[in-house]
């Protein structure tokens, strides 16, 4: 039996000597190469990492490497370019290469646990080199959704949610991502960015990787960071004259407008074109032009676009410009996931008086339809004294028409109140063509007084009527149904299923730039009427985007209006577009809405109108100039008189059943004026 004693002397030396050993360059290239492989639920393009396919991320790995002095690193962007394959890159590697605690947040912590088990989990268990590291415990401190610790000891992961300050406080780490930066919103404890920031402060040669797509200006926080670092944009050479260049959006915006099935860039030095099948090669070339190099030893920052990858075709390009183009809404989507710029909001519209003077040479008059309006919603807003509501049509290219706005006094709690609104649902409006045209939808605010809404939502189908909320956020979803909600007993409430929010403010910046447009032709015209009230037009355009300091001395963007001026003429026009957008006014196809067409302003054979629709009948932009009162009556004579004259002069001046064969009906008289 031999007994065998380490040597206490070579033990501690061996750990010094590890102490002391300085570590091993750490390359997240290289280290992608060896161990990243995408399946093909991960990835359109299967299989290992190819940095051959992604050259614009090599700097900016480099960037986020020790080896460079920088202590941030920016990173604005299209959607869908593969920058959640940079932030993996950095954390992974990391956590191998050179171990230490690490902290990703993600916008809420719902977004961070939904990122841990769909993410996370699967490339630590694919990962052969983090496998061995990151065991799966049940049970275990070390391996939870929103934690998880190297099973030496020597590092960790901390998930966490920028709505969370509790996730954001007492911890130390040494490098983070900050994921989705633009759609961090203010906590309970103020502006998160700065307290993730400030996690990282104990080290100093700390690495903060943030990343996201732009949103919003004036307010962006991915835009700000852009340009408080080194700014570098990607610049590749022309195939042609070999001078370097960014491809910018705007350059190839001219050449889809001039022709929409040849989308492609111009060189700005030789002015040949830059096509698609010429950017595998121009890539390979790619260099960052850097135009803030001063603050580059502190904060590089880096930004690019769908045109540069290959996960996105120019065609596709124009197809989604093409589509979103005349509709601000669409437009701003566009402008961040397509093109990774910021979109700048329309504060504030053009004057009231504007608006006022434009609706007083309309072509038609509140409470008809227009040509044109072949769907009709309505927005209804519940107030303390009286329920407003205004009446909304919509037809091809996203293009309105306010058609009615009106006051019902009580509350909504009242069953007169009620029963009116119950009347204005089963209310129809007469069109051009002499068809009366009911409501498709209504969309009734449910914010406040929710229960007493839904006391009179429920009296109709939800086919006919549905609830609402505003939500503020500039990045809420555009219109989504609101979540199971439960009473204070745990109960499942039933207009849960028919209670949907939308976004105001992305729908107010929209409504404000539509309003600017004057063309009737141009995609989201906004059409007024004739007789509305100076006050209709004041509260319509009542409101204002501005930044506004909170409670805790932060700078934020809000809509505000003045105290003196109300705002329902406003909120109810965004509840009519809810409703719109429900009944899906952005996708509805062509044949639908021929098919409406066809149904509402085709004229009806059996057209009857009386003397007040005669004279009351909406004209459209081709029509003559109405007659007047006087000249409408005296039409009406001659041409009675000429029909009886027409009669026998020995006819029975009782009428029998023949004589109205020889006297015309109203509706040939109707006929007859319309054609003179």
């Amino acid at each position: 039996m031999s007994i065998h004693l380490m040597n206490p002397e070579r033990m501690i030396a061996e750990a010094v000597a590890e102490v002391l050993e300085p570590p091993p360059p750490v390359d997240y290239r290289s280290w992608a190469i060896d161990n990243i492989e995408f399946s093909d639920r991960e990835s359109p393009i299967p299989g290992k990492y190819n940095p051959e396919l992604f050259p614009e991320f090599d700097e900016i790995l480099r960037a986020a490497s020790p080896e460079d002095p920088c202590r941030i690193v920016t990173l604005a962007k299209s959607a869908q370019l593969g920058g959640t394959i940079l932030a993996n890159i950095f954390t992974l590697g990391s956590l191998h290469m050179d171990p230490c605690d690490f902290l990703y947040t993600h916008p809420t912590d719902d977004n961070g646990r939904r990122w841990s088990k769909l993410k996370l989990k699967p490339m630590l268990r694919g990962t052969a080199a983090l496998a061995a590291l990151f065991p799966e415990r049940s049970r275990d401190g070390g391996d939870s959704v929103m934690f998880k610790e190297r099973a030496d000891g020597r590092g960790s992961i901390q998930v966490s949610g920028a709505n969370s300050p509790a996730s954001l406080s007492q911890v130390s780490m040494r490098r983070q991502v900050q994921d989705d930066l633009s759609k961090w919103e203010m906590n309970s404890a103020g502006d998160p960015e700065r307290q993730a920031d400030s996690r990282s402060r104990a080290f100093e040669f700390a690495k903060i990787l943030k990343i996201s797509t732009p949103l919003v200006l004036p307010g962006c926080r991915i835009s700000r960071s852009l340009l408080a670092g080194s700014q570098e944009y990607p610049e590749v050479p022309c195939p042609h004259c070999d001078a370097f260049q960014v491809l910018e959006w705007e350059n190839m915006r001219a050449t889809i407008e001039a022709n929409p099935e040849d989308p492609h860039f111009t060189c700005i030095e030789c002015g040949c074109e830059i096509r698609e099948h010429h950017r595998a090669e121009i890539k390979k070339r790619l260099r960052w032009s850097v135009r803030n190099p001063k603050v580059r030893g502190h904060h590089r920052s880096f930004w690019i676009w769908s045109a540069y990858s290959v996960l996105q075709s120019f065609a596709r390009i124009a197809q989604e410009w093409l589509a979103a183009k005349g509709d601000p809404a669409a437009e701003q989507t566009f402008m961040n996931d397509t093109c990774g710029l910021a979109y700048e909001a329309a504060g504030e519209t053009v004057a009231w008086e504007t608006l006022r003077d434009r609706a007083a040479e309309s072509h038609y008059k509140a409470g008809q339809i227009p040509a044109g309006a072949l769907l009709i919603t309505l927005g209804i807003d519940c107030q303390d004294d009286r329920v407003e509501w205004q009446l909304v049509g919509w037809g091809r290219d996203l293009r309105r028409w306010v058609i009615a706005y009106g006051v019902i006094p009580k509350h909504i709690s009242d069953e007169e109140c009620r029963a009116k609104l119950d009347d204005l649902l089963q209310q129809r409006w007469l069109n051009t063509v002499g068809r009366r045209i009911g409501i498709d939808l209504a969309a009734i605010d449910g914010n406040a007084w929710t229960e007493e809404v839904w006391a009179w939502a429920k009296r109709h189908p939800a086919t006919r009527a549905i609830m609402v909320r505003g939500v503020g956020s500039e990045t809420a979803p555009l219109f989504a149904r609101v979540k199971r909600e439960r009473n204070r007993q745990g109960k499942l409430l039933k207009y849960s299923r028919r209670f949907y929010n939308f976004a105001t403010s992305v729908l107010k910046m929209a409504l404000y730039r539509n309003l600017a447009k004057a063309d009737p032709l141009e995609r989201g015209f906004v059409g007024m009427p004739e007789g509305l009230d100076d006050d209709y037009f004041r509260q319509l355009t009542s409101e204002r985007r501005k930044p506004k300091r909170n409670r805790q001395g932060f700078t934020v963007y809000q809509w505000v209006k003045d105290a003196a001026q109300a705002n329902e003429g406003l909120d109810t026009h965004l509840q009519a577009e809810a409703a719109a957008i429900r009944l899906g006014i952005r996708t509805l196809p062509d044949a639908t809405w021929s098919r409406l067409e066809e149904e509402r302003e085709t004229p009806p054979e059996d057209l009857q109108l009386d003397l007040e629709d005669l004279m009351n009948r909406p004209a459209t932009v081709e029509d003559p100039p109405r007659p007047s009162r006087a000249e409408v009556a005296q039409r009406v004579r001659d041409l009675t008189a000429a029909a009886t004259q027409a009669a026998p002069p020995d006819a029975n001046p009782v009428r029998t059943s023949e004589a109205p064969k020889a006297r015309p009906t109203l509706a040939e008289i109707a006929a007859r004026m319309n054609r003179r």
